[in-house]
């Protein structure tokens, strides 16, 4: 199995525990905007696909037309409120990226979100933009995960060959874009159960980066 030069971090589940956030803020503007009450497991399928679809997938099923941008930054402003001091890191997240740092792996993010969301999340849990040799959002690519968009642009800025990359992700819609832009994928079962993970085609699977399972860290040479 060829090394491991750069790792490619989903934003979302992986460096954060975003969804319940993201998810009490959609609910609160559809409540407030369109009087409407949106079910949490209607947003479920949209989980990692960027706020467009996060957002749009259920306005549809309830026959909501939504006004985007708008709609979108309205729901950011709530969910910036909503983490203020309430969103760390997920365990191993700061060990991890400094391990490799110290091994000499590049890393990078690369979500579906906005920039808005993912400067929010970033600076909530204590990592900056500077941190990261790379920081893609949904900004930056005109295909949302499954796409593979994201990935092959941040392998890119990184100036690694996606086939030598390793994505961590919790998204089925992200495992899926992961190996579609030739990478590894290590899915964090944050989201998604470990067999649904897999069934995606995840090459390795763990509950969060403080237990990555031993055969992938013996890869990335941190053993």
């Amino acid at each position: 199995m060829p090394g491991i030069d750069a790792i490619i971090f989903d934003m979302d589940g992986v460096l954060c525990d975003s969804e319940p956030f993201i998810l009490e803020a959609a609910i609160q503007m559809f409540r407030e905007t369109y009087g409407v009450e949106i079910a949490p497991e209607a947003f479920t399928p949209y989980v990692g696909t960027g706020e467009d679809r996060y957002l749009g997938g259920p306005a549809a099923e309830a026959g909501v037309s939504l006004a985007l941008p708008r709609d979108k930054e309205r729901t950011y402003h709530i969910y910036l409120e909503l983490i203020v001091g309430r969103m760390p890191a997920l365990p191993g997240v700061h060990d991890f990226t400094a391990a490799a740092r110290q091994h000499g792996i590049k890393i990078a993010v690369a979500s579906a979100a906005d920039r808005m969301k993912v400067d929010g999340n970033l600076r909530e849990i204590g990592l900056g933009n500077d941190h990261f040799d790379a920081v893609i959002t949904g900004s930056d690519v005109n295909r949302k995960k499954p796409a593979p968009d994201g990935f092959l642009l941040a392998a890119k800025r990184m100036g690694a060959d996606p086939a030598r990359c390793l994505v961590v992700e919790d998204a089925i819609n992200g495992v899926e874009a992961a190996l579609a832009a030739g990478a590894r994928c290590l899915g964090l079962s944050t989201s998604f159960a470990p067999e649904r993970l897999q069934a995606a085609g995840a090459h390795w699977t763990a509950p969060n980066l403080a237990d990555v399972p031993e055969p992938l860290v013996r890869v990335l040479g941190f053993a």
